[in-house]
């Protein structure tokens, strides 16, 4: 390409051997553009600081005193979140419509936070006396830092009649608000208040580790869930069925159907496999690189197998390419990977791009391991939106990692293209708006994905700047606003795990689990983000990559023992069931290490599936029985019947193409290494590219390009 027709982005950046094998602090992208397209500079494409970005790696809960979505009042106003008309009262007994009207001015008059806390305290005063025969785990409060305890009742008029209490006298205070505002109102009313509207009532104690307002939302939001159980047992509704579970605790695992019994082998794998596997990986120096979505089985017996033989590593399908390279440098000849087909590729051009041609790289079928969403980015649609993007100017086409070498190379020759993970898609999609302002970012393959980016900017403009810069330190809602308009993406690309979590799926989750922690990958539908963000902002939730799941789990499990009460913490797993192996052997890690503690936490895992996704319990193995933790009994019913679990009505329990990754294909392929014949493997090596882009360059070359940019991108954080 002649060099007067070149766009150039440099990308300022540190040099790391171990992020990158340039020793260069500069390197330039130089990719195709079209005539009439105008050149994108990025002349420093500089990282933010780690420290600012730190809240965006994982989109969890709020720093202390933020509120995502709404900024207080600092004085009382007419105009409050709550209008004292939203309410009609059926009688004259039912509860004042203006109580919580009332409670906020008497909190917003309050202008120091102290006097604000103090006057929490006296409300805890207030509160009346709690009966100590409903002080049992089924009525205590999830995700409050303190120990609450909620009872709920319904009354012979059907009013709800709700009765409190709490271990801290702050925490106290918030309940007996509460209370005095809901008891005794009818259902509809204690359904109609909303947490945001708890907000404008601007308590929070400034330093303290989360937001104390999240107590408000949490509490409220277990009123609505006790509420909603009592109106259905009223009408005679029966309820929805609880999803698969898997009940977690120090002594061991529990649950019911298929889906256990694909536990067992993973908690306790075959030892003669183990020993097979161990044996022929140490005797022909294999390395192994994983996806988390692996069938529990093979993850059952990886893990097992990593106490003798380190090349073994599981993980997203970013670092499986890092974690081969590794193994290279540690002397592995051979690198095995489990996954889908672009994985694969992804390994092996990084091991030719890092020097290690000579490390053979291996498949587990002999057939096309597809994935839905890498195939939409080879679309002829998706080609047509990359020559959009390339006619626009000033454009940047954001990929996601999880798409073939093939897309990269041929997007990065018509767009300037940098390669993104869940985890950092924000970050560089507003870093790249400050380095140009009139920037037009071109996101894709993900539908889904690009529908939570736009959403959640859309909720940055309602942040404070403030709050705002704690995000990213050069951009306030004026920036985020003007942005917006120049922010695209693909309409029509999904994975076909994470589409289903919608419909039905949805509606049981609020209906049964809407005081769980909620957790969600980036690529699921709105109606699923909406629910884990909402979670998010009272500390419940997180949206964002495999990992940053996983890690969401232990920091909360972590809390809780570091609180030493007895708890059960319930977790909706929003993302492919094969999440829950890494899951389980972090949760039994950290549950087991402090067992001595006297403490008993239970982790429950729930898996989010329609009711088409799950077996009856006529075909649940003999002897398997639900748990019973405490006072409570954990919904653990059958699990998916023989394997995927998907339905067009919502939720997918695993993916299709993930579970062609058997352990009898590894096993056959480390057996027959090395395939100095060339025949019993031929079909499993992942081959290289001898394609040529359009500019007659190496797709391999290429196609690496935008995956090293993201390199050199992370390499500060």
């Amino acid at each position: 390409m002649e060099a007067s027709s070149a766009t150039t982005m440099a990308l300022r950046v540190s040099s790391s051997s171990s992020s990158s094998s340039s020793s260069s602090s500069f390197f330039s992208i130089s990719p195709n553009h079209k005539p009439n397209s105008l050149p994108l500079k990025f002349s420093t494409f500089r990282p933010p600081q780690p420290t600012l970005l730190k809240s965006l790696k994982c989109i969890q809960t709020p720093p202390s005193n933020s509120n995502p979505l709404k900024q207080p009042p600092k004085n009382p106003s007419p105009a409050s979140p709550f209008s004292c008309s939203a309410l009609t009262l059926s009688s004259p007994q039912t509860t004042d419509p203006c109580k919580l009207q009332t409670l906020i001015s008497e909190f917003q008059a309050l202008s120091e936070p102290i006097d604000r806390v103090k006057r929490l305290l006296h409300y805890a005063t207030l509160l009346p006396p709690f009966d100590d025969s409903d002080r049992v785990d089924s009525n205590r409060v999830m995700g409050c830092t303190a120990q609450v305890w909620l009872e709920a009742k319904m009354d012979k008029e059907g009013k709800m009649r709700f009765s409190a209490d709490s271990d801290s006298e702050i925490t106290k205070g918030f309940c007996s608000c509460l209370v005095s505002v809901l008891d005794g109102a009818s259902p509809d009313e204690v359904l109609m208040v909303k947490t945001d509207d708890l907000s404008s009532l601007n308590v929070g104690l400034p330093g303290a580790q989360r937001s104390r307002v999240n107590t408000w939302h949490n509490v409220l939001v277990s009123m609505q869930k006790k509420t909603k159980a009592l109106v259905a047992e009223q009408q005679g509704r029966p309820p929805f069925e609880p999803f698969p579970s898997l009940a977690i605790t120090a002594d061991g695992i529990h649950a019911k159907g298929s889906f256990a019994e694909a536990q067992a082998r993973y908690l306790f794998p075959d030892e003669s496999k183990v020993e097979e596997l161990v044996n022929v990986l140490k005797e022909k120096k294999i390395g192994i690189v994983a996806h988390f979505y692996m069938d529990p089985e093979v993850q059952g017996v990886l893990t097992a197998a990593q106490k003798h033989w380190p090349h073994i590593h599981i993980s997203d399908s970013l670092v499986m390419a890092d974690s081969a390279v590794n193994m290279a440098k540690a002397g592995c000849e051979f690198i095995t990977v489990l996954g889908v087909d672009f994985m694969s590729e992804n390994v092996r051009a990084i091991l030719d791009q890092a020097g290690f041609e000579k490390v053979g790289v291996y498949r587990m079928s002999n057939e096309r391991i597809g994935c839905s969403l890498a195939d939409a980015a080879s679309s002829p649609s998706y080609m047509s939106y990359l020559e959009a993007a390339s006619r626009s100017p000033n454009s940047l086409h954001v990929v996601y990692i999880n798409t073939s070498l093939e897309t990269k190379a041929y997007a990065h020759e018509l767009v300037p293209t940098i390669t993104c993970t869940s985890s950092n898609v924000v970050q560089t999609i507003l870093q790249a708006f400050v380095q140009v302002p009139d920037a037009n970012i071109w996101y894709g393959p993900d539908s889904y994905m690009g529908a939570n980016i736009r959403e959640l900017l859309q909720q940055m403009t309602k942040m404070t700047d403030e709050e705002i810069a704690e995000i990213h330190p050069e951009h306030n809602r004026d920036s985020i606003r003007s942005l917006l308009p120049r922010l695209h993406y693909f309409q029509d690309g999904t994975c076909i795990v994470h589409h289903l979590f919608g419909n039905e799926v949805v509606d049981r989750i609020k209906e049964m689990y809407c005081d769980a922690y909620l957790t969600a990958h980036f690529e699921v539908p709105g109606e699923m983000f909406s629910l884990a963000m909402e979670a998010k902002r009272r500390g419940m939730g997180v949206v964002g990559s495999t990992q940053n799941i996983l890690d969401f789990i232990k920091q909360r499990i972590q809390e809780a023992l570091d609180r030493n009460v007895n708890e059960h913490l319930q977790f909706v797993l929003g993302t492919e069931s094969g999440m829950v192996t890494s899951i389980v052997a972090a949760v039994r890690g950290l549950l087991g290490s402090a067992r001595s503690g006297g403490a008993e936490i239970n982790v429950e895992i729930v898996f989010p599936v329609s009711s088409e996704s799950v077996t009856t319990s006529s075909n649940a193995s003999p002897g398997l029985k639900s748990v019973t933790v405490g006072n409570v009994i954990l919904p653990v019913i059958p699990g998916v019947a023989s394997g995927e679990g998907c339905s067009i009505n919502g939720g997918c329990a695993s993916c299709p193409y993930m579970k062609m990754n058997s352990l009898s294909s590894l096993l056959k392929v480390c057996h027959h290494l090395p395939d100095e014949t060339n025949f019993a493997l031929s079909a499993y090596e992942a081959g290289r590219f001898k394609l040529q882009t359009p500019n007659g360059k190496s797709v391999a070359d290429v196609g690496c390009e935008p995956i090293l940019h993201m390199r050199h991108f992370q390499v500060s954080y």
